[in-house]
């Protein structure tokens, strides 16, 4: 077993236009301050990272590497959650999905699919330059609008969806296995991968890729009504990045798990922030650590009710203090009774 890196902190919720959150070390000093020992990176601004430069630079790579680490801190990992989603979109969400695209690929759908999905492969070699292990990501989903079976969907379009799929992102996948990075995909409602059963269709429809790995948010799953402890004996092997977001779900008489198309507010379902919500976290980092989970920590904000900046500061010393340990012997060594392979066979009576 080994210790869960952290707490770290993924900036994206964070960044904005006013001091300290619109630069790199401004927001590393403020993340230090909290108590946080890492960042993860969003890719989608270039006052942060400029992430096709830090693939094809190991030298401008080194220096973001080291204008994080002056501040006290390490990059954990680096996230294309906005250029993933546009790997693959239904048309109904085009005109939506824009907005995560530069100004000169909007109202073309095509070639803002070639820039997103370059933008996935050079946060791989840019993780490299960096020595990172692990980048997250959004599958993305063609077919997300079909999500509920009424109307009836036509024989085989779940399948050709897959298939389709699979296509756009093998080539991914193994630029991801030659720069030795992990692709983790955020399941997450919204993108065609988004619990369980899906994440195992796409596994088999990319061969089981190794580098299709997984990033943990158990708040998705509370708001599925998954049981999100299980899901971790699943899949652990597959686990190398994990978000600590915590969630709540309190269906009523008028409302469940769609929210009724509420705001965050007043749905049945929402995200909290950490410790206010009814994610059992005790039990979940005792089975990440228990199965060895290799990363770190990364406290995700998102709360309709609690101000971001006291969810960061809460959020530090809310991981800090979930993170276990891990013990060097057997609690019951003092007992030990000593011996060895003679021993051993003389007391089963079998010499």
């Amino acid at each position: 077993m080994r210790t869960i890196k952290g707490p770290a902190i993924f900036l994206a919720q964070f960044i904005g236009d006013q001091e300290p959150f619109n630069n790199l070390t401004s927001i590393c000093k403020w993340a230090k301050g909290l108590g946080y020992k890492a960042v993860q990176l969003p890719t989608n601004d270039l006052r942060f990272i400029d992430v096709h430069k830090a693939a094809e630079s190991k030298t401008y790579a080194d220096e973001i590497k080291g204008q994080v680490a002056e501040c006290g801190l390490e990059i954990s990992e680096l996230s294309t959650h906005l250029q993933g989603q546009l790997v693959a979109v239904n048309p109904v969400y085009d005109e939506l999905f824009d907005a995560f695209a530069p100004d000169q690929y909007k109202n073309n759908p095509k070639e803002r699919q070639k820039w997103a999905v370059q933008q996935v492969k050079d946060a791989a070699k840019a993780s490299q330059n960096l020595g990172l292990n692990a980048s997250v990501t959004f599958s993305g989903a063609l077919l997300w609008p079909m999500v509920y079976p009424w109307p009836q969907r036509p024989p085989g379009m779940v399948d050709t969806g897959f298939n389709e799929l699979a296509k756009r992102w093998k080539p991914i996948l193994d630029v991801y296995e030659d720069c030795g990075i992990d692709l983790c995909y955020e399941i997450h409602p919204g993108e065609d991968l988004h619990d369980g059963i899906t994440y195992e269709m796409f596994l088999e429809k990319v061969n089981n890729h190794k580098r299709a790995c997984l990033l943990y948010d158990p708040s998705h799953f509370v708001l599925q009504c998954l049981d999100y402890l299980e899901y971790i004996d699943n899949y652990h092997e597959r686990i190398k990045m994990f978000h600590v977001k915590d969630a709540e779900f309190n269906p009523t008489g008028k409302q469940g798990v769609y929210g009724g198309y509420q705001n965050w507010v007043d749905r049945a379902g929402r995200f909290r922030s950490l410790g206010d919500g009814q994610v059992d976290f005790k039990s979940i980092f005792s089975k990440l650590t228990a199965y060895d989970y290799p990363g770190w920590a990364v406290l995700e904000w998102e709360c309709a009710l609690k101000h971001p900046e006291d969810g960061a500061r809460e959020g530090a010393e809310f991981i800090k203090n979930h993170i276990i340990r891990v013990t060097e012997k057997a609690f019951d060594d003092f007992a030990a009774s000593g011996g060895d392979e003679g021993f051993n066979r003389k007391l089963l009576g079998i010499d």
